[in-house]
């Protein structure tokens, strides 16, 4: 009787640690698809907060791109005002469209496109886009990691008794995927 419950105990351990693991497991795998929206996050903002200066430089060159303004100042407010990774998806292809035709109606500005200031504010948003690009790509890896973790078993089990639901990954638009051909030669 003695070995049996010695046995019986060693089997509700070993089932208590697998437990435990599992789903420490999910909460790391959660975590860090929270850490990697952060880091989203916080490249759109920095976009967002260049786009005030790019605007401003924009004026002080042309008189009449009020439409094409507007269209960007709506899109970084729509940016800043989404709270869901899908309402940020679609805000940041909102923005993203109305820069690329911004920089199609720079062509029309020679002086503007020689601009030092404009220059600068180009490269440092072609920067941020790049570093936009690499944290959706993170961030679109680690949930896919994490909602692979729940639906397959044994984890799906666990995620289920405790909560774990699936996360959005941050895509694109269809009609953000065609983007203009822009030469600034």
């Amino acid at each position: 009787m003695k070995k049996f419950l010695i046995g019986l105990l060693v089997v509700v351990a070993l089932i208590a640690v697998f437990c435990i693991g599992q789903y420490n497991g999910l909460v790391s795998r959660s975590e860090n698809v929270d850490s990697k929206y952060a880091d989203l996050d916080t490249m759109l903002q920095r976009r967002a907060d260049l786009i005030p200066n790019l605007v401003s430089t924009v004026k002080g060159y042309t008189s009449h791109e009020d439409a094409i303004i507007d269209k960007i100042t709506t899109a970084r407010e729509n940016l800043n005002k989404a709270k869901t990774v899908e309402e940020k998806s679609e805000a940041n292809d909102q923005l993203s469209s109305a820069l690329n035709s911004l920089m199609v109606v720079v062509e029309n500005y020679p002086d503007l496109k020689a601009s030092e200031n404009f220059i600068n504010l180009q490269d440092e948003l072609a920067g941020t886009e790049n570093r936009i690009a690499v944290a959706r790509k993170d961030y679109n890896d680690s949930v896919k990691s994490y909602n692979t973790s729940i639906k397959k078993f044994p984890g799906s089990i666990f995620a289920g008794m405790f909560g774990f639901d699936s996360k959005a990954y941050f895509e694109a638009e269809e009609s953000s995927k065609s983007v203009p051909n822009v030469s600034f030669e």
